[in-house]
């Protein structure tokens, strides 16, 4: 008799705080802010980073998950970075891109998520990219290397703007109070990637050479975009070592196309890319991937880093 009691008490007490917890957890989740009222944003990496701080203005304080001079890929998240995740009033990431970003966004139970993989058309990419062919979604991939899907959406000005217009909905879902600001903000930015959209248009258009080689192939919506081939050394990932057969076939190509320079990037590893390019006497050059700004990087932020981009492929590609 007298242990019925004993126990219900005993649930209750634990039932109680549980239910505190539970009630803490939510509030912070619920709150999503700073001391001063601003909108907490968690960015997976740094173009998400970049658009959160574009259109979150002032009412925001963007934390990115990514340090600089990390390679995004390889990204693994400490205990506190997945507990102020779930703090976060809103959380812009890009599925697929990093496996611990995902798991922990999955269990965050922040309610606003921009997922830039859904805010734009992906498509399947590998080691060679032609921008030529349009007749199908996907793109052929001419080595034994499996095409896969690809992240790389934030190079195609085109693609991230429309990225852009899905963030500025969960921040203005996330704070409707600021709803206004937001949507001027996104009209400002995209106003820039349409500009942007052009000057690479019309940079690219009178060249001698279509084709560059890069380390690894992040550059294949860019390459669509404007109608160019992409062949990468290795494939989707930075860190994959690229085949004999690979190799032999870049051999080949950069003969047959005319291919001046081999480009490499500033978080991977530019060993191969240097191999390659002393074995075939071409010139070396850096197209970068942006997707963290360090010290070694071409420019301060994306429009600067994305243009310096564009003037290294105008020099490698024999533009006029």
């Amino acid at each position: 008799m007298n242990v019925r009691p004993h126990i219900s008490r005993a649930a209750v007490a634990g039932a109680a705080v549980l239910g505190l917890l539970g009630l803490s957890a939510c509030s912070t989740t619920a709150s999503g802010r700073t001391d001063d009222g601003k909108l907490k944003v968690a960015a997976s990496f740094y173009p998400m980073q970049f658009l959160a701080e574009q259109i979150g203005g002032s009412h925001v304080e963007v934390s990115n998950l990514t340090k600089p001079g990390v390679e995004p890929h390889d990204l693994t998240l400490t205990p506190k970075q997945t507990g102020q995740l779930s703090e976060s009033g809103a959380i812009v990431y890009l599925k697929g891109l990093q496996p611990a970003v995902d798991d922990a966004v999955a269990q965050s139970g922040v309610q606003h998520i921009a997922d830039a993989a859904k805010l734009t058309r992906m498509e399947t990419h590998g080691p060679e990219v032609d921008g030529h062919h349009h007749t199908t979604g996907d793109n052929h991939a001419h080595s034994e290397s499996e095409p896969g899907q690809d992240p790389h959406i934030w190079l195609d000005p085109v693609k991230f703007a429309e990225v852009a217009k899905g963030v500025n909905t969960t921040l203005a879902e996330a704070d409707p109070k600021h709803k206004a600001d937001y949507q001027k903000n996104t009209d400002v930015l995209v106003k820039k990637l349409d500009a942007l959209n052009k000057e690479f248009a019309d940079g690219l258009k009178n060249r001698a050479s279509d084709t560059f080689i890069t380390t690894h192939a992040a550059f294949g919506y860019l390459a669509e975009r404007y109608g160019l081939t992409e062949e990468a050394i290795s494939g989707l990932d930075p860190e994959s070592e690229p085949s004999a057969n690979r190799i032999k076939d870049l051999h080949t190509l950069a003969q047959e196309h005319h291919v001046s320079t081999v480009f490499f990037e500033t978080l991977a590893n530019p060993a191969t890319a240097k191999t390659l390019a002393g074995d075939l006497h071409l010139k070396t050059d850096v197209l970068d991937p942006l997707e963290g700004i360090t010290d070694k990087s071409r420019g301060k932020d994306y429009f600067s880093v994305v243009r310096a981009n564009l003037a290294a492929l105008q020099k490698a590609l024999g533009t006029k």
